[in-house]
């Protein structure tokens, strides 16, 4: 046995002799030979870890990529025939494109080093019946640990003496402390909800306590998350990277076809030699690869990531940024993501009557009474916060105290921290086990008892209440049943019920406290909630009309969450504890998240998270989960898209994690999914972009082989290289940053299945504006060739008279592709909705993208050097009338295309999704 089960601890009902005579301690803890024995026996209290990543494997895996293996094949068989040029560009392509992935990717597995930075250096034992502090990794299960107030707890332990607070929240998500004490088990049974236990990596905010070690290392919580954050396997290829993949060995199948099947074409039907067919070959295959696509697609997605970096959300992934465009269901955690984890008053009761404080940001004078300027004056003098003198309307302190005194001024109490103080006779500390603080404020005439804390206990210690005019009558069964009802609709609402009572007194001393806290009158109720951000309303609309759902997942209580959710427009109908999740079956969770759209699940376990994130997956959904603590990290690894905390975050949900909150708000991640889908339609623009052009490409090569060489070869493979690698990139790039179409986030998110190559895509591409430039562009050669007295037959090689006509009809097959390009540009910025709907000048990085484009085609065209490189010369001036028209007929056919179709279909702009939920 490693270690002693947390839950056998927790519910032992047996007196502590017993307790610590099972893991054989006793009352002077260990000593130094059996810490020795145990330490071989449990191990050091540290994490471990396993094996990371290997970044040359990772950098090789950019170089085999289908599509960079195909231009792996392209560069070897250019070598191979003698076109050395061609083949290092190609390779210098492959290159560049790998390491500018594996720079932006590549990232450390670090999360259990992070983990142990949640393990302290020091602890305080008892061993051999001495106090002393020793190095927290010789702990070991036995030993008596000393919790005292500021230090983080070592090892998994029950308390044996004392009570503490505890601030759990790096490992439950929990966003109040907790008190722990020793004595049985009051809370659920062998969890981390457990009244008498506490773990490692919590930290101690009060009190001071004795406890029994338990679990250490790998045996603890934090070393089972730490466990769970290493077996959780890799979240696999994203949507894009599959279809990028799926792409490229379509592209390789079509091009190693072609290739074959007019080979033997090439060289027995049309009689040409076998190097002439090789050339053949190679141009067919740098034709039919879009040399462009991989570092097109990864500047892209590197351009989305800065664009949401701008924006507050931090993607250290490249291919997440269209992972969250295809978002199905967001799990969202509570505190500081919905909310602003920032208490305020909502709500104020007293017998006069009850105020909405959240209504107004002021209190009239008909709310003004004697109950409300009593209650204000509880609130005022029994507090720890004090007002910021260079601010006034804020408050330094407890979030709670904080809000309190607020509402205390906005009640009109003098809320100055120094008349406090000189009134202030006795304080009595928040007690975490009697949930109550009290003061003793006045003058020795005027002398008051003001308490404040749980209405259940401050209840109990109320005799009376005070009334409207300011008289004091019991509180008798009929009046504690009223307030009662009170406090649980409030609480029902998910709202935090503070109840203030006060008593006239003679005079006190500090050691009487139950006597002090005794024959109160109570005053009121105030309600606090953490309020929701407000924008986070919109971003929850905006989700829902995008046809997502979005599921609370937290650590907080469900009727505080369910109440939170409702306010911001998660109309979630089911929540659902940890406990009751621990006992479900995965095919009765698979049947909850097919029959409730949204849901609420509360007080989860690490495993319980990274369950709902494997359930909803199997279930074909693309799934976000938010989280900032330790116990997320497991879900955050596992999920399509991790999201973390930038702020509240641990280092270790931020490890995990795919994308960073800079600012903590769900409104981020409304605009992230915005931004996956528009750099997801962006892609599919450009790659129609660059699939256009593949067949301009590749006909010329086609017509030298069908005329056995008859038609001398309308274009060179540097040529292509130059189109594909220099005119082409840079307004491909500038389709990668078009502005997001009207009705983007009106659409449900896209079918899995559904490719981001679609047969409308590629008819329209090869067959339609392809071939419209093809014809362009073969006509446009053949003009300036017939032109120059060229025949069927007549030689053009070089020093032949006829050489410098035929450089001038490539370049014009160059020149003339380039000129469709422009047209295509346009005409791929959308799918349907006509270029006067989007703007001519909306994307103005086209525009410059356009112009180098230009500028470089002339560059290759007039520069002597250039020219000798890729065999081209100035056409004849009067064809440029001509270059000029073929952008216009390239983006007018299309426009056509689109106005019919928006004739048949209807609008441009796509309908909202029909299962969009309405927000009200």
């Amino acid at each position: 046995m490693n270690s002693i089960d947390a839950g056998t601890v927790s519910e032992r009902r047996d007196p502590q002799e017993l307790l610590v005579g099972e893991l054989r301690t006793g009352p002077d803890g260990l000593d130094e030979r059996e810490v020795t024995r145990r330490l071989l026996t449990y191990g050091r209290n540290e994490l471990e870890r396993r094996d990371g990543r290997s970044w040359p494997r990772d950098l090789l895996r950019q170089f085999i990529h289908p599509l960079a293996l195909l231009l792996w094949v392209a560069a070897a068989l250019a070598a191979v025939t003698g076109s050395t040029a061609v083949s290092i560009a190609i390779a210098a392509v492959i290159v560049l494109n790998a390491i500018f992935a594996f720079v932006q990717e590549q990232q450390a597995e670090q999360a259990v080093e992070l983990l142990s930075r949640y393990l302290p250096t020091k602890a305080t034992v008892i061993r051999g019946g001495r106090r002393r502090e020793l190095d927290a990794v010789e702990l070991v299960p036995g030993d008596l640990l000393v919790v005292a107030e500021g230090e983080r707890v070592s090892a998994d332990a029950r308390l044996l003496h004392g009570t503490v607070e505890i601030d759990t929240s790096t490992l439950t998500g929990e966003s109040s402390p907790v008190v722990r004490t020793a004595g049985p088990n009051v809370g659920e049974s062998g969890s981390m909800n457990a009244s008498n236990l506490v773990f490692s990596g919590s930290i101690c905010t009060a009190g001071e306590a004795t406890a029994v070690v338990f679990a250490t290392g790998m045996h603890s919580q934090l070393g089972r998350i730490a466990a769970l954050s290493q077996n959780v396997g890799p979240r696999g290829d994203s949507p894009l990277e599959r279809e990028v993949r799926r792409v490229a060995w379509i592209i390789a199948l079509v091009s190693v076809v072609i290739g074959v099947a007019f080979l033997p074409l090439g060289t027995l039907a049309a009689g040409l030699t076998f190097s002439a067919a090789a050339v053949f070959a190679i141009g067919l295959l740098v034709g039919n690869v879009p040399e462009g696509l991989l570092p097109t697609i990864t500047l892209a997605l590197g351009a989305g990531v800065r664009a949401l970096a701008r924006q507050g959300a931090l993607v250290k992934r490249l291919s997440a940024v269209e992972t969250l465009g295809s978002t199905t269901v967001i799990c969202t955690d509570k505190t500081g993501t919905l909310t602003a984890n920032r208490m305020r008053v909502v709500s104020i009761w007293t017998t006069t009557g009850p105020i909405d404080v959240e209504a107004s940001a002021t209190v009239s004078s008909d709310d003004v009474s004697p109950t409300t300027t009593s209650l204000a004056e509880v609130l005022a003098s029994c507090t720890s916060a004090t007002i910021d003198d260079d601010e006034p309307t804020v408050a330094l302190g407890d979030p709670t105290e904080t809000a309190l005194l607020l509402a205390a001024r906005l009640l009109g109490a003098d809320v100055d921290a120094g008349r406090r103080e000189r009134l202030c006779r006795v304080i009595y500390r928040f007690d975490p086990s009697l949930k109550l603080m009290t003061t003793v404020d006045g003058t020795d005439d005027d002398l008051w008892v003001h308490t404040k804390g749980a209405p259940e206990s401050v209840l109990l210690r109320c005799t009376t209440v005070l009334q409207p005019d300011g008289s004091e009558e019991p509180l008798d069964e009929a009046r504690l049943a009223a307030v009662c009802e009170i406090i649980a609709a409030q609480a029902g609402q998910g709202l935090r019920v503070l109840a203030a009572a006060r008593r006239k007194t003679d005079g006190v001393s500090s050691d009487e406290r139950a006597d002090v806290e005794s024959g109160l009158c109570l005053v009121g109720l105030v309600a606090l909630l953490d309020a929701p951000r407000p924008e986070v309303a919109g971003a929850v609309a905006s989700c829902h009309q995008a046809g997502i759902r979005i599921l609370v997942v937290t650590g907080d209580l469900g009727l505080t969450a369910q109440a939170v959710a409702r306010r911001v427009g998660i109309d979630a109908d089911l929540v659902v504890s940890g406990s009751e999740l621990d006992v479900m079956s995965d095919a009765a969770l698979d049947r909850l998240l097919v029959e409730h759209r949204e849901i609420i699940f509360a007080r989860n376990s690490p495993e319980a998270k990274l369950r709902i994130t494997d359930a909803l997956r199997s279930l074909g959904e693309v799934v976000a989960m938010t989280g900032d603590g330790v116990n997320d990290a497991p879900a955050l690894k596992r999920a399509d898209i991790g999201i973390a905390m930038g702020r509240s975050g641990t280092d270790v949900a931020r490890d995990a994690a795919t994308m960073i909150l800079t600012d903590d708000n769900f409104a981020s991640i409304a605009v992230a999914v915005a931004e996956g889908r528009r750099v997801y339609e962006n892609v599919r623009k450009f790659i129609f972009y660059i699939f256009v052009h593949a067949t301009p490409e590749v006909v010329p090569f086609l017509l030298y082989a069908l005329s056995g060489g008859r038609i001398p070869l309308p274009l060179t493979v540097l040529q292509i290289l130059a189109i594909d690698l220099g005119t082409e990139t840079l307004p491909a790039l500038a389709l990668g940053r078009e502005p997001a179409e009207p009705g983007l986030m009106n659409r449900p998110p896209r079918p899995q299945r559904e490719g981001v190559i679609r047969p409308a895509m590629l008819v329209r591409a090869w067959l339609f504006l392809g071939l419209l430039s093809a014809g362009l562009v073969i006509g446009g050669y053949f003009f300036v060739l017939t032109s120059g007295g060229w025949h069927i037959g007549a030689v053009i090689g070089a020093g032949s008279p006829l050489h410098h006509v035929y450089l001038q009809a490539t370049t014009m097959t160059f020149l003339g592709i380039v000129a469709c390009q422009i047209g295509t540009a346009f005409a791929a910025r959308t799918e349907r909705a006509s270029l006067r709907q989007i703007g001519l000048t909306t994307n103005p990085l086209l525009l410059w993208g356009i112009a180098f484009e230009v500028t470089f085609a002339a560059a290759i065209t007039t520069i002597p050097g250039l020219r000798s490189i890729f065999g081209t010369t100035p056409p004849p001036l009067d064809v440029l009338p001509l270059l000029i028209s073929f952008p216009f007929i390239v983006w007018g056919a299309d426009e056509i295309r689109r106005s019919l179709i928006r004739r048949h279909v209807g609008s441009g702009i796509a309908p909202a999704a029909s299962g969009a939920m309405a927000v009200t």
